[in-house]
């Protein structure tokens, strides 16, 4: 896979989405979990969504149960967990595998295209991928980066 609009994924509720749908849109991956100590980072996520969806970000959420299987919810009660407690009206999607042989190919490509620290192995929740209007990965947020924390990169980003 060369490019991102090239991918596809299915929502939270079921329906196939082409990320070419988020073309000329600034985009922010993450693989989310709804019983993780970084849970709480939603209502940061929730806050960039409100304050720049108008201005062309959109927040992409992967429930994912591959750490210390902390998202073992179905669709429903993980979105219902979501919007309960955060309030998150940003786009989630199916719950997905980020590493092995079923990860999703969403984070195969954002993984090749911007390794980690120690390797391109996803450690945990909350891993952060901003892509560009232009579909091009930019950076690669560590799970402990808050959202707050890379709101600059973001405003960068929309800026360009």
């Amino acid at each position: 896979m060369s490019n991102f609009y090239d991918l596809k994924a299915k929502t939270i509720t079921g329906e196939e989405v082409s990320m070419s749908d988020y073309n000329g849109k600034v985009v922010l991956v993450v693989n989310t979990a709804s019983k993780c100590g970084l849970t709480p980072q939603f209502e940061g996520l929730q806050k960039l969504h409100q304050e720049y969806q108008d201005s062309g970000l959109k927040i992409l959420g992967f429930p994912c149960n591959q750490f210390a299987k902390q998202d073992p919810g179905s669709n429903e009660e993980i979105a219902s967990f979501c919007q309960k407690n955060y309030g998150v009206d940003f786009d989630m999607f199916d719950k997905v595998d980020v590493n092995g042989k079923n990860e999703h190919p969403i984070f195969s490509y954002l993984k090749d295209e911007l390794g980690g620290t120690l390797g391109k192995k996803i450690k945990w929740n909350f891993t952060k991928f901003l892509i560009g209007k232009d579909g091009k990965p930019i950076k690669r947020f560590a799970p402990t980066k808050k959202p707050q924390d890379i709101e600059k990169y973001i405003k960068e980003t929309l800026e360009s």
